[in-house]
């Protein structure tokens, strides 16, 4: 896939972290779910399953799937490790980096963002405050994601909460990085919520638990996506 195509914009990453709702046969049924709004609106819409669901998510849809976390490690004697090559050879296009639940030293970042360069893989590296936002931007990530931690499932969105938290978010990695995207997460379980972190100047946002532990994951897909074509 052409990594121009892997990052149209705006973009809507569903993280499926390891809820219920997002285990085996549910990951491949949400992963249907938002397969068929980016067909019926033509906005990129991107899942993120479980190491396990990976394989079978991405033979089944066609569009982009990254897995949660990939380790800075090459191919050798890791054991439980997660290594960037087995995660492309599964189907996986990107991978997320850093999470909140998940997070790493910088200069693991740093590895893991090259190994993911080396193996085609989209980095999408996630940033709990603007100077880790801004420090990650030199390490030249594909996107940049903002999440403060303390509204990750909250359904309070940090593009209402803490608008100021994108914004210095954006300055200062504007300073540093102008290619990289960035992404806006935590709290977003509406489209409102999408259309003020597009309106504050972020390319997309990051999501979770709003559209993974909605009663109609398809409803609120669908929802952010027309939400994310507003003028």
């Amino acid at each position: 896939m052409d990594l121009g195509l892997k990052l149209q914009k705006p973009m809507i990453i569903v993280n499926f972290k390891t809820y219920q709702e997002s285990t085996g046969k549910n990951a491949l049924n949400i992963a249907k779910k938002a397969e068929k709004v980016h067909e019926e609106t033509d906005v990129f819409v991107g899942v993120a399953p479980q190491i396990a669901d990976i394989t079978t998510v991405a033979q089944t849809v066609k569009i982009p799937v990254f897995v949660q976390h990939i380790d800075p490690i090459t191919p050798g004697s890791f054991t439980g490790h997660v290594l960037a090559q087995s995660v492309k050879e599964a189907g996986a296009v990107g991978t997320l980096i850093n999470h909140s639940e998940k997070q790493l030293k910088l200069s693991d970042i740093d590895l893991i963002v090259k190994l993911a360069r080396e193996n085609d893989l989209i980095s999408c590296v996630c940033a709990n405050n603007p100077n880790i936002g801004m420090a990650v931007a030199t390490l030249e990530p594909d996107i940049i994601a903002i999440e403060p931690p303390e509204l990750i499932g909250t359904g309070i969105p940090v593009s209402k909460a803490k608008p100021s938290v994108v914004t210095d978010t954006i300055r200062l990695v504007r300073q540093l990085n102008n290619k990289v995207a960035i992404l806006c997460g935590a709290g977003i379980s509406t489209g409102e919520d999408v259309a003020t972190a597009l309106k504050l100047g972020t390319q997309g946002v990051l999501v979770a638990s709003g559209v993974v532990k909605a009663k109609d994951p398809y409803a609120i897909i669908r929802e952010f996506a027309h939400a994310s074509k507003r003028k």
